[in-house]
C-alpha cells in the first residue's frame, strides 16, 4: 500500500514593530492555524513550521526569518505558505511578483487568508497581483508622506532628534501658537569644549590626509567621545562628513545648489554663521547597515545653531574622503589563521589580529603573529601587550581540542550543558519579555490617561507638569521598546540553537574526533562552537569553553565559564605561547 505523504503547510508573520496588540505575531499565527485547521486539517495546523519577523518593514525581503523560510523550502517541500494578510510578505510589487513566480515553478501555494487568495488557482493568483500593486501604492503614498513632513520641518531648522553630534546638545523650546497651544521644539546648543575637538578633527585630518593617523593621533592623546569611548575610524569620518558643522555661507549654498540638493533656505539665509541642518541624509534598512544617500536627495535648509567649518574647508574634506574611500583601512585578514574574533589582549581587552609576514617557517607555512588592535592603532602608546606567535598558538589550541574530544565523558557532560543553557536561557529571557510587554502596556495605558487630562488643565499649572510626565513616559517606553526588541532577537537565537542542537551536536563531535583532516574553515567553525574567548596575557594564552552553569554564546546572560584543562574542570588551561621564530626560538 502506497504511504500518503505528509503535507507540511508553513505559517509567516512579520510586524514592524512591537505594539502587543491588533495584528501582533501572535495573533496573525493564531489565525493562520486556525484557518488551515478548518480547510486542510487539525493535524496539518498542529504542524505547521513558524517563521516570525518582528521589527522589521514590508518595504524589502530582508528579513532572517524569511529568508531562512526560503531557504528551507529549498530543503524540504512545502505544500503552501500562509499568511494573514498579504502586505506581511511584501508591499514591493517586484519582490511579490518574483516570490510568486518562484514558489509557483516549485509548486508551492501561497494563501492569503485577510484577502482570501490563493495561488492554487488562477484567479486567485491574478487578485493577488492587482492586491500587491495597491500595497505597493499603499507604500510609496506613505514615502512621499514622509518626505512632505520633512520638508515643512526642514523650513523650521530644527533639531528633530536622536543622537547629538559631538560639540552640541538638544535644547527644547517652546512657544504658544493662535490657538493657545503650546508648540515645543528643539535645537542644537554649542558645547565649546566638545567643538573645540571637532575643529582639531578637522585641522588633522587635513593636514594628514589620513582617517588612520587621526585615529593614531587622538588615541596617543587620550581623546574620547562625548560619550567617553576611544574614537573610531568610523566615528572620524562621520563626524568630518556631518555638514551640521559646515557653515551656511555662499560657497555652501553654491555646493547645494549645483548637487541639486532640494534647498528649502533662500540664498539670503545663507549668513556665514549659522550650521546646516540636513535631512533624508540616509537610507536605513533592516538587517543592513545604514548607507548616506547622495547629496541630490538631500534636504537641505539654514539651521539655528552656529556653523564651525567655512564652506570650502568642508567641502574640501569631502574630497579626500571620497579620494581615499578606496584606500581605505582594512581589517587584516588571513586564509590560515584560525583565532580572528576569538583571541583577547590581556591587558586592554581589545581583540588580537592576525598579522601575515613574507616568511615561511621549516614546514612551509606562512609565519604569522597575532597583534593587538589597540598597540597596532595607537602605535604601542596605548598597549604594550607582547605579539603572539600566530602559527604555534593556533596549532596548541588545536591540540588542546583533540585532547578534549578524547575525553568522552566530560565532552558528552559539556554538550549536555550546552543544551540545557539554552533551555534555561531562552526561559529566562521569555520571562523577562513577558515582565517588559506589560510594563509598555501600563506606560501606554498611563500616557492615554494623562493625555485625557491635560485637555482639562489647559493654559493651567497643571499642565506643564503633565507635559514632563507624559514626555518621560515616552522616553521610558522607548527603552522599554528598545530592550524588548533585543530580547525577542535573543530568543530567535536560542530558539533556533535549540531546534538545530542535534546537527549541532554532531557537527562538533565530528570535527573534534577528524580534525586533523578538517579544513581551516571547518577548523574555525569548530572552534566558534566551542570555545567562547581566548585571553592572551604575554606569555600564556588562557582558552574558555561556553556553557557551564548556564553560559551560552548569547549576550547578555553572565554565569561561570567552562575552562579548558587537561587537569582542573574549573581553572582555564595557560598554554605558554611567547612569540618565537621560525626555528622555536623566543623573540
Amino acid at each position: 500500500m502506497k504511504q500518503v505523504e505528509k503535507k507540511q503547510y508553513v505559517i509567516y508573520s512579520r510586524k514592524s514593530k512591537f505594539t502587543g496588540k491588533g495584528e501582533s505575531i501572535e495573533n496573525q499565527i493564531e489565525m493562520c492555524r486556525q484557518y488551515i485547521a478548518m480547510h486542510f486539517g487539525q493535524d496539518e495546523a498542529d504542524n505547521a513550521l513558524v517563521f516570525e519577523d518582528e521589527g522589521f518593514s514590508g518595504g524589502n525581503l530582508e528579513r532572517p526569518q524569511f529568508k531562512r523560510m526560503m531557504a528551507e523550502s529549498h530543503k524540504m517541500q512545502f505544500t503552501a505558505i500562509v499568511v494573514y494578510r498579504l502586505d506581511r510578505i511584501s508591499r514591493n510589487i517586484g519582490d511579490f511578483a518574483k516570490l510568486i513566480e518562484d514558489l509557483g515553478q516549485r509548486n508551492i501555494d501561497f494563501i492569503s487568508i485577510r484577502e482570501q487568495f490563493d495561488t492554487s488557482s488562477p484567479m486567485g493568483r491574478a487578485m493577488m497581483y492587482i492586491a500587491s500593486v495597491f500595497s505597493q501604492l499603499e507604500r510609496e503614498t506613505i514615502a512621499e508622506r514622509i518626505r512632505d513632513n520633512m520638508h515643512e520641518l526642514a523650513k523650521t531648522g530644527r533639531w528633530l532628534g536622536g543622537t547629538t553630534p559631538t560639540g552640541y546638545r538638544s535644547e527644547s523650546e517652546s512657544k504658544i501658537t493662535i490657538d493657545g497651544k503650546t508648540h515645543k521644539s528643539f535645537r542644537l546648543v554649542p558645547i565649546p569644549e566638545e567643538l573645540s575637538l571637532v575643529q582639531l578633527i578637522f585641522d588633522k585630518y587635513l593636514e594628514t590626509g589620513s582617517l588612520t593617523k587621526v585615529d593614531q593621533f587622538l588615541l596617543e592623546n587620550r581623546y574620547t567621545s562625548k560619550w567617553g569611548n576611544d574614537f573610531t575610524r568610523f566615528t572620524i569620518r562621520n563626524i568630518l562628513s556631518n555638514p551640521v558643522y559646515m557653515i551656511a555661507d555662499d560657497t555652501a549654498y553654491r555646493y547645494f545648489a549645483d548637487n541639486k540638493a532640494d534647498l528649502c533656505s533662500d540664498k539670503s539665509e545663507f549668513d556665514a554663521q549659522h550650521g546646516i541642518m540636513a535631512y533624508n541624509r540616509t537610507h536605513q534598512q533592516a538587517g543592513k547597515s545604514t548607507k548616506l544617500r547622495s547629496v541630490d536627495e538631500w534636504i537641505v535648509t539654514v539651521g539655528k545653531h552656529p556653523g564651525l567649518i567655512p564652506g570650502m574647508t568642508w567641502i574640501q574634506v569631502q574630497g579626500m574622503l571620497e579620494g581615499n574611500r578606496n584606500k581605505g583601512y582594512r581589517h587584516p585578514r588571513s586564509n590560515v589563521a584560525l583565532l580572528s574574533g576569538l583571541l583577547i589582549c590581556g591587558d586592554c581587552g581589545n581583540y588580537m589580529r592576525p598579522k601575515l609576514t613574507q616568511r615561511r617557517n621549516k614546514d612551509g607555512e606562512l609565519i604569522y603573529s597575532y597583534m593587538c588592535n589597540t598597540k597596532e592603532r595607537s602605535t604601542g602608546s596605548r598597549c604594550k601587550m607582547k605579539n603572539a606567535n600566530g602559527n604555534t598558538l593556533d596549532a596548541k589550541v588545536i591540540e588542546e581540542i583533540k585532547k578534549l574530544a578524547d575525553d568522552k565523558e566530560f565532552f558528552a557532560d559539556f554538550l549536555g550543558q550546552t543544551k540545557k543553557a539554552i533551555a534555561s536561557g531562552r526561559d529566562g529571557y521569555e520571562a523577562e519579555a513577558e515582565t517588559l510587554r506589560q510594563q509598555l502596556s501600563e506606560n501606554e495605558a498611563t500616557i492615554k490617561a494623562l493625555l485625557k487630562s491635560l485637555a482639562n488643565v489647559s493654559g493651567s499649572t497643571a499642565e506643564k507638569y503633565i507635559t514632563e510626565q507624559i514626555e518621560e513616559l515616552g522616553t521610558t517606553g522607548e527603552a522599554l521598546t528598545k530592550r524588548l526588541g533585543k530580547l525577542e532577537n535573543l530568543m530567535e537565537h536560542q530558539r533556533l540553537a535549540s531546534q538545530e542542537f542535534e546537527f549541532f551536536q554532531q557537527m562538533i563531535s565530528s570535527l573534534a574526533a577528524n580534525i586533523d583532516d578538517a579544513s581551516v574553515e571547518e577548523k574555525r567553525r569548530l572552534l566558534k562552537a566551542i570555545v567562547r574567548k581566548i585571553v592572551w596575557d604575554g606569555e600564556n594564552a588562557h582558552v574558555y569553553l561556553f556553557a557551564a552553569d548556564g553560559d551560552v554564546d548569547l549576550p547578555p546572560v553572565n554565569g561561570e565559564i567552562e575552562p579548558l584543562s587537561p587537569d582542573s574542570k574549573r581553572n582555564p588551561h595557560a598554554l605558554p605561547l611567547c612569540e618565537e621564530d621560525s626555528a622555536g626560538r623566543p623573540l
